[in-house]
């Protein structure tokens, strides 16, 4: 019997053959689309039916697969990226939504977004000084 580890390490090297037929922003391929392909079934409810192919690729991100993706409005989805410069407009993309999304928390809180900012950096520092210290590293 196969394990989640072993269903999920298949599904994510299943989605990375798919993405490998679609190299650049232009070829994106729907998550529907790619969500057929990996889990070999189709989705009922696009939200919900594919978060888990969204788990796979936040975790293939986060191991260095150059995924990027994109909206618009014919539809949008996910792409291997071409090169150093287009990984780096997936990157302003995210920066600049990110940043959008915090300056909408700050004015909710009423304080200034680089006040708020600078608050979240310490916040990490001290996190990080705390992770080190349970790890036994010097910091």
């Amino acid at each position: 019997m196969k394990s989640k580890k072993q269903d999920q390490e298949r599904h994510k090297a299943k989605a990375l053959a798919v993405l490998t037929r679609h190299i650049g922003e232009e070829k994106a391929i729907d998550m529907g689309e790619l969500y057929r392909r990996v889990f070999e079934k189709d989705w009922n409810h696009k939200i919900n039916d594919t978060r888990k192919l969204r788990t796979l690729i936040t975790m293939l991100r986060r191991e260095g697969s150059p995924i990027g993706s994109t909206q618009s409005k014919r539809g949008g989805g996910y792409y291997l990226a071409r090169s150093a410069s287009e990984l780096n407009e997936f990157f302003d993309r995210l920066t600049h939504k990110a940043l959008k999304i915090l300056d909408l928390v700050s004015r909710m809180k009423r304080i200034g977004l680089d006040e708020m900012l600078g608050q979240m950096a310490l916040n990490l520092k001290a996190g990080q000084r705390a992770e080190d210290k349970k790890h036994g590293e010097n910091g």
